[in-house]
């Protein structure tokens, strides 16, 4: 059965997390920290099946035939973990775009919006949440506000009522899930496979001849990778130097492969993946190789240090106070990209009127064709203030 990957966005306090848990029996909250201040820092993934009864009804119990595997990441609502939120975008083949019916659409609404058309995610369903907290003209209200949101970028996109706290409407939501279509995957071309995480996954106390290597999770964008294969991460390993910063790429081998929690020996795109390596574990330490690629040895591109980009602003910029018209790129500003899983600030080189180019401040690799999100650093905060794509 082939997954699908859906990416889960809205506004902090919007009911995201809640909604995943009843979408899938899991919570994706686990880092202490977000535990303790109840939002999501990291990217959460949580993977289901979803089955459809002899009665009609959708599910997530088993009961009666599997119609979908479903691998969903959670991105953070918080205006400062903007960075973390177009990583996930990137991972993602379609989103569920939370509302809560009793705040309405706020600045990361508007934010989170932009971020999945930055990174060209299409399939898009809305849920208009927590609607068991107002009364059904506040909801109609609030529902009539959402379609006039969504009317220039996504019109056709469905907006499903919701009370992920009450259970109201769940199987809807699953079933609109099914009707998604997954993307053609790219089988023949060469493994890229998009790392977003990295993990020490030893306890304290395992003993030498029980240690694990260095995992590495994300996504598999293109290709296949199996169990034994030799692979290479770019940029790789950082080391500072008098000269500045340099990068080394790490070869080493797969010892295991994991497709959401199950073991496999092999992966084909879809799906939030891990890839047990022969790393040293410390290697793989506090997310240490998020952002890197990996492939087969000597398939990937040598890390760049300047990139050339078709891009499009947006007109407005949305924030805490409000919104601000965006205003045209200039030389020397600094700005900081969102490419595949790799966050990269860069000096303005060039501006012409149909590309912009970008001295990186750290070498990073990537794929022409590739598309990326574009930020503005405004009164402190960094804003998506549009996207572009490499050329």
């Amino acid at each position: 059965m082939e997954t699908i990957n859906i990416g889960i966005f809205g506004h902090i306090d919007h009911g995201k997390t809640t909604l995943l848990q009843k979408l899938t029996g899991k919570w994706t909250d686990t880092h202490s920290e977000e535990l303790k201040r109840g939002i999501t820092i990291k990217l959460g993934y949580a993977d289901t099946t979803i089955y459809k009864s002899p009665e009609g009804e959708y599910n997530i119990t088993g009961k009666g035939k599997a119609i979908r595997h479903v691998s969903f990441i959670d991105a953070p609502g918080h205006e400062m973990l903007m960075a973390t939120t177009l990583s996930g975008a990137a991972l993602i083949d379609a989103a569920l775009l939370v509302i809560a019916a009793n705040e309405g659409i706020k600045p990361q609404t508007r934010e989170h919006l932009m971020t999945l058309k930055a990174k060209k995610v299409e399939q898009l369903i809305v849920i208009q949440n927590k609607i068991d907290l107002v009364d059904k003209i506040h909801a109609l209200k609030n529902y009539k506000e959402i379609q006039e949101f969504l009317k220039s970028d996504f019109p056709k996109v469905k907006v499903l009522p919701v009370s992920a706290q009450q259970n109201i409407n769940i199987s809807s939501v699953l079933e609109e899930i099914t009707e998604l279509k997954i993307p053609s995957r790219k089988l023949k071309e060469s493994p890229v496979f998009l790392i977003a995480r990295s993990f020490d996954i030893n306890k304290p106390g395992t003993t030498p001849k029980n240690l694990k290597g260095a995992v590495l999770g994300g996504s598999l964008k293109q290709g296949l990778l199996r169990t034994g294969d030799k692979i290479e991460i770019k940029p790789g390993r950082k080391e500072k130097t008098e000269a500045g910063t340099v990068f080394h790429p790490i070869k080493t081998r797969v010892l295991a492969l994991f497709n959401g929690s199950e073991k496999v020996e092999e992966l084909t795109p879809g799906g939030s993946m891990s890839i047990e390596t022969e790393l040293e574990m410390s290697q793989g330490k506090n997310d240490s190789l998020g952002g890197n690629l990996l492939s087969h040895e000597g398939h990937l591109p040598s890390p760049e240090t300047k990139i050339k980009i078709k891009h499009t602003l947006f007109p407005e910029v949305f924030g805490l106070a409000g919104h601000q018209k965006v205003e045209e790129i200039k030389k020397t500003e600094i700005l900081m990209l969102s490419i595949n899983t790799s966050i990269t600030g860069g000096s303005v080189a060039e501006v012409t009127k149909d590309h912009i180019s970008i001295d990186l401040k750290v070498p990073t690799v990537f794929f022409k064709g590739d598309n990326l999100g574009i930020a503005r650093n405004l009164s402190g905060h960094w804003r998506l203030i549009g996207y572009g794509e490499i050329v």
